[in-house]
Protein backbone atom coordinates (compact mmCIF):
# COMPACT_ATOMS: atom_id res chain seq x y z
CA UNK A 1 0.00 0.00 0.00
CA UNK A 2 1.51 3.25 -1.05
CA UNK A 3 2.06 6.07 1.85
CA UNK A 4 -0.03 9.00 1.11
CA UNK A 5 1.83 12.28 -0.72
CA UNK A 6 0.17 14.22 1.43
CA UNK A 7 1.19 12.74 4.93
CA UNK A 8 4.81 12.31 3.65
CA UNK A 9 4.86 16.19 2.77
CA UNK A 10 3.43 17.01 6.29
CA UNK A 11 5.42 15.44 8.23
CA UNK A 12 6.45 17.11 11.68
CA UNK A 13 9.72 18.10 12.48
CA UNK A 14 10.69 16.76 15.77
CA UNK A 15 13.04 19.50 17.77
CA UNK A 16 14.94 18.72 20.96
CA UNK A 17 13.65 19.85 24.59
CA UNK A 18 15.07 23.68 24.73
CA UNK A 19 15.89 24.07 20.89
CA UNK A 20 13.60 27.25 20.67
CA UNK A 21 14.64 28.89 23.73
CA UNK A 22 18.86 27.95 22.72
CA UNK A 23 18.25 29.91 19.58
CA UNK A 24 16.70 32.55 21.04
CA UNK A 25 19.31 32.80 23.82
CA UNK A 26 22.13 32.63 20.83
CA UNK A 27 20.54 35.26 18.83
CA UNK A 28 20.03 37.48 22.31
CA UNK A 29 23.88 37.19 22.67
CA UNK A 30 24.89 38.06 19.21
CA UNK A 31 22.88 41.29 19.36
CA UNK A 32 24.44 42.11 22.11
CA UNK A 33 27.83 41.34 21.17
CA UNK A 34 26.90 43.86 17.95
CA UNK A 35 26.65 40.77 15.52
CA UNK A 36 23.54 41.84 14.63
CA UNK A 37 23.50 40.14 11.13
CA UNK A 38 24.29 36.53 12.27
CA UNK A 39 21.63 37.66 15.39
CA UNK A 40 18.82 38.26 12.91
CA UNK A 41 19.16 35.21 11.61
CA UNK A 42 19.12 33.05 14.51
CA UNK A 43 15.80 34.92 15.26
CA UNK A 44 13.93 34.18 12.36
CA UNK A 45 15.25 30.49 12.44
CA UNK A 46 13.79 30.28 16.00
CA UNK A 47 10.55 32.26 14.79
CA UNK A 48 10.14 29.84 12.68
CA UNK A 49 9.74 26.94 15.62
CA UNK A 50 8.25 28.89 17.95
CA UNK A 51 7.04 32.00 19.56
CA UNK A 52 9.12 34.34 20.91
CA UNK A 53 8.88 36.05 24.26
CA UNK A 54 8.69 39.98 24.99
CA UNK A 55 12.44 40.52 25.42
CA UNK A 56 13.44 38.13 22.62
CA UNK A 57 11.13 40.45 19.82
CA UNK A 58 12.57 43.48 21.86
CA UNK A 59 16.21 42.66 21.17
CA UNK A 60 15.17 41.52 17.94
CA UNK A 61 13.52 44.42 16.67
CA UNK A 62 16.64 46.66 18.01
CA UNK A 63 19.05 44.04 16.05
CA UNK A 64 17.05 44.85 12.92
CA UNK A 65 17.44 48.33 13.28
CA UNK A 66 20.88 48.08 13.61
CA UNK A 67 20.97 46.62 10.19
CA UNK A 68 18.43 49.38 8.90
CA UNK A 69 16.15 46.34 7.57
CA UNK A 70 13.33 48.58 9.28
CA UNK A 71 10.38 47.33 7.67
CA UNK A 72 11.23 43.91 9.27
CA UNK A 73 11.82 46.18 12.20
CA UNK A 74 8.54 47.49 12.29
CA UNK A 75 6.46 43.95 11.47
CA UNK A 76 8.40 42.81 14.94
CA UNK A 77 7.10 46.01 17.32
CA UNK A 78 4.00 45.29 15.71
CA UNK A 79 3.85 42.04 17.05
CA UNK A 80 5.03 43.67 20.26
CA UNK A 81 2.40 46.53 20.75
CA UNK A 82 -0.57 44.08 20.09
CA UNK A 83 0.19 41.56 23.20
CA UNK A 84 1.11 44.43 25.26
CA UNK A 85 4.69 44.42 26.69
CA UNK A 86 5.46 45.70 29.49
CA UNK A 87 7.93 48.23 27.96
CA UNK A 88 5.31 49.46 26.27
CA UNK A 89 6.24 53.07 26.22
CA UNK A 90 9.69 51.77 25.10
CA UNK A 91 8.89 49.66 22.72
CA UNK A 92 6.79 52.50 21.04
CA UNK A 93 9.90 55.06 20.88
CA UNK A 94 11.71 52.91 18.92
CA UNK A 95 8.45 52.17 17.08
CA UNK A 96 8.21 56.01 15.78
CA UNK A 97 11.54 55.63 15.34
CA UNK A 98 11.82 53.12 12.46
CA UNK A 99 8.49 55.01 11.11
CA UNK A 100 10.70 58.01 10.78
CA UNK A 101 13.42 56.16 9.08
CA UNK A 102 10.76 54.80 6.67
CA UNK A 103 9.15 58.58 5.98
CA UNK A 104 5.80 57.62 7.26
CA UNK A 105 5.83 60.86 9.17
CA UNK A 106 2.47 61.38 9.35
CA UNK A 107 1.54 57.99 10.64
CA UNK A 108 4.33 59.19 13.36
CA UNK A 109 1.88 62.43 13.79
CA UNK A 110 -1.12 60.61 14.37
CA UNK A 111 0.08 57.77 16.39
CA UNK A 112 1.51 60.93 18.98
CA UNK A 113 -1.40 62.37 19.15
CA UNK A 114 -3.73 59.30 20.10
CA UNK A 115 -0.92 58.67 22.44
CA UNK A 116 -1.39 61.38 24.15
CA UNK A 117 -5.28 61.36 23.71
CA UNK A 118 -4.95 58.23 25.55
CA UNK A 119 -2.27 60.01 28.13
CA UNK A 120 -0.27 57.42 27.95
CA UNK A 121 2.91 59.55 27.62
CA UNK A 122 4.70 59.89 30.95
CA UNK A 123 4.60 63.56 32.41
CA UNK A 124 8.77 63.92 31.35
CA UNK A 125 8.31 62.99 28.62
CA UNK A 126 5.45 65.27 27.11
CA UNK A 127 7.64 68.16 25.90
CA UNK A 128 9.98 66.01 23.98
CA UNK A 129 6.82 64.29 22.20
CA UNK A 130 4.96 67.68 21.73
CA UNK A 131 8.47 68.58 19.55
CA UNK A 132 8.63 65.58 17.50
CA UNK A 133 4.83 65.32 16.75
CA UNK A 134 5.11 69.20 14.91
CA UNK A 135 8.58 68.23 13.32
CA UNK A 136 6.74 65.26 11.90
CA UNK A 137 3.57 67.07 11.26
CA UNK A 138 5.38 69.73 9.12
CA UNK A 139 7.53 66.98 7.55
CA UNK A 140 4.66 65.46 6.13
CA UNK A 141 2.74 68.42 5.07
CA UNK A 142 5.80 69.41 3.27
CA UNK A 143 5.61 66.63 1.46
CA UNK A 144 2.09 66.63 0.11
CA UNK A 145 2.78 70.58 -0.54
CA UNK A 146 6.13 69.65 -2.42
CA UNK A 147 5.19 66.36 -4.80
CA UNK A 148 6.06 68.34 -7.96
CA UNK A 149 9.75 69.70 -6.19
CA UNK A 150 12.94 67.63 -6.86
CA UNK A 151 13.98 65.12 -4.65
CA UNK A 152 15.63 66.68 -1.71
CA UNK A 153 14.01 69.92 -1.27
CA UNK A 154 11.79 69.09 1.36
CA UNK A 155 14.64 67.94 2.89
CA UNK A 156 16.89 71.17 2.57
CA UNK A 157 13.60 73.08 3.05
CA UNK A 158 12.83 71.40 7.12
CA UNK A 159 17.12 71.41 7.75
CA UNK A 160 16.49 75.21 7.13
CA UNK A 161 13.53 75.64 9.38
CA UNK A 162 14.40 73.34 11.78
CA UNK A 163 18.41 74.11 11.96
CA UNK A 164 17.77 77.35 14.44
CA UNK A 165 16.13 74.76 17.01
CA UNK A 166 18.17 72.11 16.10
CA UNK A 167 20.04 72.09 19.59
CA UNK A 168 16.13 71.88 21.61
CA UNK A 169 15.62 68.52 19.47
CA UNK A 170 16.90 65.51 21.62
CA UNK A 171 20.04 63.70 20.71
CA UNK A 172 17.84 60.87 18.60
CA UNK A 173 15.51 63.48 16.86
CA UNK A 174 18.98 65.48 16.37
CA UNK A 175 20.55 62.17 14.65
CA UNK A 176 17.64 61.30 12.68
CA UNK A 177 17.48 65.28 10.92
CA UNK A 178 21.38 64.57 10.18
CA UNK A 179 20.48 61.28 8.48
CA UNK A 180 18.95 63.00 6.01
CA UNK A 181 22.09 65.09 4.92
CA UNK A 182 24.28 63.11 3.51
CA UNK A 183 22.76 63.01 -0.30
CA UNK A 184 21.93 66.75 -0.21
CA UNK A 185 24.17 69.89 -0.74
CA UNK A 186 24.74 71.20 2.54
CA UNK A 187 26.46 74.46 1.85
CA UNK A 188 23.40 76.71 1.84
CA UNK A 189 23.44 75.70 5.89
CA UNK A 190 27.23 75.98 6.47
CA UNK A 191 26.02 78.59 8.84
CA UNK A 192 23.85 76.81 10.71
CA UNK A 193 25.91 73.81 11.01
CA UNK A 194 28.77 75.55 11.82
CA UNK A 195 26.90 77.32 14.74
CA UNK A 196 25.44 73.72 15.91
CA UNK A 197 29.17 72.77 15.80
CA UNK A 198 30.96 74.82 17.46
CA UNK A 199 28.25 75.35 19.92
CA UNK A 200 29.29 73.96 23.87
CA UNK A 201 25.73 72.29 24.81
CA UNK A 202 26.40 69.77 20.88
CA UNK A 203 26.40 66.07 21.93
CA UNK A 204 29.79 65.20 20.88
CA UNK A 205 28.49 62.43 18.70
CA UNK A 206 26.43 64.59 17.21
CA UNK A 207 29.04 67.42 16.90
CA UNK A 208 31.29 64.82 15.18
CA UNK A 209 28.98 63.47 12.61
CA UNK A 210 28.18 67.41 11.21
CA UNK A 211 32.08 67.92 10.87
CA UNK A 212 32.50 64.39 8.68
CA UNK A 213 29.32 65.87 6.45
CA UNK A 214 31.61 69.06 6.03
CA UNK A 215 34.75 67.13 5.25
CA UNK A 216 32.64 64.88 2.80
CA UNK A 217 31.87 67.68 1.22
CA UNK A 218 35.39 69.21 1.14
CA UNK A 219 33.63 72.83 2.55
CA UNK A 220 36.31 75.35 3.04
CA UNK A 221 35.90 76.98 6.64
CA UNK A 222 37.73 77.92 9.92
CA UNK A 223 35.74 75.70 12.98
CA UNK A 224 36.82 76.18 16.30
CA UNK A 225 35.94 72.54 18.35
CA UNK A 226 35.65 72.20 21.90
CA UNK A 227 35.28 68.32 23.42
CA UNK A 228 36.80 66.36 26.14
CA UNK A 229 38.92 69.53 27.73
CA UNK A 230 40.55 70.12 24.38
CA UNK A 231 40.09 73.30 21.81
CA UNK A 232 41.26 72.74 18.15
CA UNK A 233 40.79 75.16 14.95
CA UNK A 234 40.48 73.17 12.17
CA UNK A 235 39.21 73.51 8.61
CA UNK A 236 37.23 70.56 7.44
CA UNK A 237 38.70 70.39 3.59
CA UNK A 238 42.35 69.35 5.00
CA UNK A 239 40.99 67.09 7.99
CA UNK A 240 41.24 63.11 6.76
CA UNK A 241 38.24 60.99 8.02
CA UNK A 242 38.40 59.62 11.88
CA UNK A 243 39.82 56.31 10.40
CA UNK A 244 42.20 58.12 8.40
CA UNK A 245 43.76 60.04 11.79
CA UNK A 246 47.63 59.29 12.41
CA UNK A 247 47.27 57.73 15.66
CA UNK A 248 43.89 55.90 14.59
CA UNK A 249 45.93 54.18 12.02
CA UNK A 250 49.03 53.28 14.65
CA UNK A 251 46.77 51.85 17.43
CA UNK A 252 44.59 49.82 14.52
CA UNK A 253 47.91 48.53 13.35
CA UNK A 254 49.05 47.35 16.54
CA UNK A 255 46.03 45.99 17.40
CA UNK A 256 45.31 44.01 14.37
CA UNK A 257 49.16 42.48 14.89
CA UNK A 258 48.58 41.67 18.28
CA UNK A 259 45.53 40.16 17.91
CA UNK A 260 45.92 37.93 14.58
CA UNK A 261 45.48 34.59 15.96
CA UNK A 262 41.89 35.78 17.82
CA UNK A 263 39.64 36.90 14.97
CA UNK A 264 36.62 37.34 16.80
CA UNK A 265 37.96 39.87 19.40
CA UNK A 266 40.18 41.58 17.06
CA UNK A 267 36.46 42.10 15.20
CA UNK A 268 34.82 43.10 17.97
CA UNK A 269 38.05 45.45 19.01
CA UNK A 270 37.98 47.13 15.51
CA UNK A 271 34.22 47.89 15.92
CA UNK A 272 34.43 49.48 19.45
CA UNK A 273 37.88 51.40 18.10
CA UNK A 274 35.75 53.11 14.74
CA UNK A 275 33.23 53.78 17.08
CA UNK A 276 35.39 56.10 19.65
CA UNK A 277 36.76 57.44 16.81
CA UNK A 278 33.58 59.29 15.31
CA UNK A 279 32.82 60.53 19.18
CA UNK A 280 36.30 61.62 19.55
CA UNK A 281 36.98 63.05 16.33
CA UNK A 282 38.92 65.84 15.14
CA UNK A 283 40.70 64.60 18.34
CA UNK A 284 42.49 61.33 19.23
CA UNK A 285 43.64 59.32 22.10
CA UNK A 286 46.84 62.22 22.16
CA UNK A 287 46.95 61.90 25.84
CA UNK A 288 47.83 58.47 25.65
CA UNK A 289 51.18 56.29 24.11
CA UNK A 290 49.12 54.80 21.42
CA UNK A 291 51.04 51.41 22.66
CA UNK A 292 49.03 51.56 25.40
CA UNK A 293 45.67 53.15 24.15
CA UNK A 294 46.18 49.38 21.73
CA UNK A 295 46.77 47.28 25.20
CA UNK A 296 43.81 48.73 26.66
CA UNK A 297 41.30 47.86 23.94
CA UNK A 298 42.23 44.78 23.77
CA UNK A 299 42.02 44.44 27.86
CA UNK A 300 38.68 46.15 27.88
CA UNK A 301 37.32 43.69 25.66
CA UNK A 302 38.36 40.58 26.57
CA UNK A 303 36.67 42.06 30.20
CA UNK A 304 33.57 42.38 28.38
CA UNK A 305 34.04 38.57 27.52
CA UNK A 306 34.70 37.65 31.12
CA UNK A 307 38.25 37.35 31.16
CA UNK A 308 40.51 38.08 33.93
CA UNK A 309 43.14 40.61 32.58
CA UNK A 310 45.06 43.50 33.98
CA UNK A 311 43.66 46.80 33.32
CA UNK A 312 45.62 50.23 32.53
CA UNK A 313 42.81 52.10 34.63
CA UNK A 314 43.37 55.53 33.78
CA UNK A 315 42.68 54.45 30.04
CA UNK A 316 40.06 52.27 30.53
CA UNK A 317 38.11 54.59 32.46
CA UNK A 318 38.54 57.51 29.43
CA UNK A 319 37.20 54.31 27.09
CA UNK A 320 34.27 53.40 29.18
CA UNK A 321 33.29 57.06 29.17
CA UNK A 322 34.23 57.46 25.68
CA UNK A 323 31.47 54.20 24.99
CA UNK A 324 28.65 55.74 27.48
CA UNK A 325 28.61 58.96 25.46
CA UNK A 326 28.49 57.36 22.05
CA UNK A 327 25.30 55.33 23.39
CA UNK A 328 23.48 58.64 22.20
CA UNK A 329 21.57 57.88 25.72
CA UNK A 330 20.10 60.83 27.01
Amino acid sequence: MKENSNNTNKRKVILFPGTVDRLFNEAKHLAETFHYKEANELFEQALLLGEGDELSLSVFAYSLYEVKNFERAKQICEELLAIGPSMYFEVMELYLTICMQLRQFKQVEKIIESLFDEELIPEHEVEKFERLKNLNAHIAENQESQLQSPPLADIEENFDIIASEFLKLSVQEQLMLINELPEMNIRPYITEIKAVIESENVHPFIQSLLLILLVEQEVNLDLNIAKFNMIREINPAELPLPTKMPQYEEIAAIITETLLQEPSTLEFVQQLMAKHAIVLYPFEWTIFRSEDVALSYIEFVKSMFGETVEINGEIVEFLQNIEKISDLQE
